[in-house]
Formats: C-alpha cells, structure tokens, sequence
C-alpha cells in the first residue's frame, strides 16, 4: 500500500504541513499512521478523510463540530444518523450560502453593466433619470 508523507499530502491538498499538525492535534486525523519515529503515514483513505474535512470547512463548520464528525465515524454504524444529519444540515447551510452569493452575482453583473455603458457613453449621466433594469445575460 501507497503512503505519502505530510509533505505530499500538503502539496495534494492545497495545504500546508502546519495546517495538516494542526488538524491532527485538534484530533482530526486519529487514523493517520506513524512510523516508529513518529513520522505521520498517509495513505489514499487519509487523503479522501481529509478531503471531507477541507469541505466540511468550506461550509463554515468550526473545527469542533468537525471532531464530532471524526469522532461518529471513528463510532461506526450506530452513529450513520447524526452524521446523515450533520450533512443535511450541511446542505442547507450551502444552499443558504448559494443564495446569498447569486444575489451578490446579480449586483456584480449589473455594475459591470452600468459602468460598461457609462464608458461608452463617457459619462454616467446616461443613467441619471431613467429607470435601469439589471439585464439577465452579462
């Protein structure tokens, strides 16, 4: 089987070494091999776990949630529900987050309009005293 050292699984993940000590003394990696002199040992499996962190994170999860989450996995199948839960709850945080973000897309792309068509004009005074309707494409 394939290892890979902190090193390599920094580079893999877009992360650094200290983040990847830090999640593993935050307890988040208990699976994570080591050598006799302590040297962590990653294999495919850990790569994918931390993935699952790195999202987890993503969503705005604080760390300590997270180690539930390792924990219920390290707990097996009686605990399939909190972590189905967990990922629900997840879902509808990013569906939130999805949202908010189109809605600040929307105003983006209307400013790039307004301004694309004040240059055009030299001045933005085109649009003083018309109603502006945000266009649909960009």
């Amino acid at each position: 089987m394939k290892t890979y050292s902190i090193s390599e699984v920094a580079k893999e993940l877009n992360l650094t070494a200290y983040t990847l000590r830090y999640y593993d003394k935050e307890g988040l990696m208990p699976f994570v091999e080591r050598t006799a002199s302590r040297t962590r040992l990653f294999k495919e499996s850990d790569i994918e776990a931390l993935k699952v962190i790195e999202c987890l994170k993503s969503t705005g999860m604080p760390i300590k949630e997270i180690k539930h989450f390792i924990d219920w996995c390290s707990d097996g199948d009686s605990t399939l529900q909190q972590r189905y839960e967990m990922f629900i709850e997840r879902k509808a945080t990013v569906e939130s987050q999805l949202e908010e973000l189109n809605k600040t897309m929307e105003l983006i792309k209307h400013k790039c309009w307004y301004y694309k068509t004040a240059l055009e004009a030299g001045t933005e005074d085109i649009h003083k005293n018309e109603k502006i309707e945000i266009p649909t494409t960009n």
